[in-house]
Order: C-alpha cells, then sequence, then structure tokens
C-alpha cells in the first residue's frame, strides 16, 4: 500500500539568493563567527521527505526563525510545518538536526523545535526532537538514517 502524501499541492515559494561572500569572510586571519544565513545556508537545501522540494521552497525553514549565540554556543531554529498535522514533522526537525550536527563544531549546542502554534501535535514533537536518547535511538535505525540522508543530500 502506497502512503499518500499529508499535503499534495503545497505551495512552492522562490528560493532566496545565495549570499555573496566578501573579502573579509576569505581573510583566513579575521574570525569569522557563525550566523544566522549561514545556519539556514546549511539547511536550506534540505529535501522534504514527501516532495521533491526543499525546505527552503516550502517556507518550512526561514532565516528569521534561527538564532546563533557564538558566546553560549547555541543555535536555536525553529521550523514551520506545510500543514498543521503534517506527519512528517519530527522526521524534518530531526534532518534538521543531523545535518547541523554533522557539519557545526561539536562545541554548538543545537535546539530543533516546531515554530509555536504551527503543528496539531507541536508538543510531542518538540519532546522528541530535544531528548537526546530518542534522537540516538533514532539514529541507530538504519532504515531512518537512510532516509535522514536522502534528505539532507546535496542537491
Amino acid at each position: 500500500m502506497t502512503k499518500i502524501a499529508d499535503n499534495i499541492n503545497p505551495h512552492v515559494y522562490e528560493k532566496n539568493s545565495d549570499r555573496e561572500v566578501t573579502s573579509t569572510e576569505r581573510d583566513e586571519d579575521v574570525e569569522d563567527e557563525f550566523d544566522e544565513r549561514e545556519i539556514f545556508d546549511l539547511i536550506r537545501n534540505i529535501n522534504d521527505p514527501e516532495h521533491p522540494l526543499t525546505l527552503e521552497e516550502l517556507r518550512v525553514v526561514e532565516e528569521s526563525n534561527i538564532t546563533v549565540n557564538n558566546k553560549d554556543n547555541t543555535v536555536d531554529v525553529n521550523f514551520t510545518p506545510t500543514i498543521p498535522h503534517c506527519s512528517m514533522a519530527t522526521l524534518i526537525g530531526l534532518s534538521i538536526r543531523v545535518q547541523l550536527l554533522r557539519a557545526l563544531p561539536s562545541r554548538f549546542k543545537v535546539t530543533v523545535r516546531v515554530t509555536e502554534g504551527s503543528h496539531a501535535s507541536e508538543h510531542a514533537v518538540n519532546k522528541q526532537l530535544a531528548d537526546k536518547e530518542r534522537v540516538a535511538a533514532a539514529l541507530e535505525n538504519n532504515n531512518l538514517v537512510q532516509i535522514i540522508n536522502q534528505c539532507v543530500a546535496a542537491q
């Protein structure tokens, strides 16, 4: 039996332009802290598990929903599922978390949450994404890891 996508016809948005790299960013002698745009660039091209579209194209992730604190070594990402009862919300959050954990230095504490009021099971999804043991157990599941790897694969 084939599963039908929750949101068969999602609204697709235009992608933002890529950030222009400045000479200061190329200079190895200048301390270049992480910023919200850099985090957005790391997660914008994650593929949606149900559609051949990126999280940016679906506006699941937006730069305005990212907070970086280099002093405290924290990165907070809020994502907004396309529909309030999206069954893929936990998988999307897990994909964002995995992408950031793979790309960022280990000094960062990464928090990924559903944007407040955007999902019917927001509390349950956020609880799963915040539970280190649940995340670790999920990443031991080979089938789940294959799906996550497909989502985070570069386009």
